[in-house]
């Protein structure tokens, strides 16, 4: 069942390991990589928007809000999520799910878990995790595990906050979200937050997406 909160799919990547574009739009199964993110997350939220760059009409088909990241310069994710939270401030929401356009497998009760490690939280903020694993790249918490820092549960109420640390040059997004208390919501399956970054990727995405 959906829930109310709004949700936003991080698109503005320069997907520079991809020769560059839309990692989004790669061809995957019987649509693009985009179609298999739409269908995870409709299920799971209310409205949601889709934070990209560039001419929004190559995206016309999704039928989707289309945020422009509110910073100059490519700022990283933190940047299309502050996009996502003053879109979700103008809906009235007090938080928002936020999803990668290059990750076509997350969980199909993400939204759910980030919502339930978030119980209590006066600013609700949470990342999914998974246990230590082959993912060397990611950043690692105190606790041994893998953060996955754009798919997330993020406060409307930080979204000034959130502004003026990147305005000051703030990149890394667990430096603020630990600087906020933020926690984990920890899920077993590391393989639900495989992404799309190489030409390699994507054939092995291709295979999954197949049943292979």
């Amino acid at each position: 069942m959906p829930t109310d909160v709004p949700g936003v799919i991080l698109a503005g990547g320069q997907a520079m390991r991809m020769g560059g574009g839309d990692k989004g739009l790669l061809v995957l199964g019987d649509g693009v990589i985009l179609d298999h993110v739409i269908a995870r997350l409709a299920p799971q939220v209310g409205a949601f928007a889709l934070n990209a760059n560039g001419d929004p009409a190559r995206f016309a088909r999704f039928g989707l809000p289309v945020l422009a990241d509110p910073l100059p310069g490519h700022g990283g994710p933190l940047v299309g999520v502050l996009a996502g939270l003053d879109w979700a401030a103008g809906k009235g929401a007090d938080r928002v799910v936020s999803v990668a356009a290059d990750t076509p497998f997350f969980p199909r009760d993400l939204v759910a878990r980030l919502q339930a490690a978030a119980e209590g939280m006066a600013h609700p903020l949470v990342l999914a995790a998974t246990p230590r694993g082959a993912e060397k790249t990611k950043s690692m918490s105190r606790g041994g595990h893998v953060r996955h820092p754009t798919l997330g549960l993020w406060p409307v109420a930080l979204r000034h906050d959130l502004r003026a640390a990147l305005e000051g040059g703030l990149r890394k997004v667990v430096l603020w979200t630990e600087a906020h208390g933020g926690r984990e919501a920890i899920f077993d399956d590391a393989d639900a937050f495989f992404n799309v970054n190489t030409p390699a990727d994507l054939a092995c995405a291709q295979r999954r997406a197949a049943g292979a």
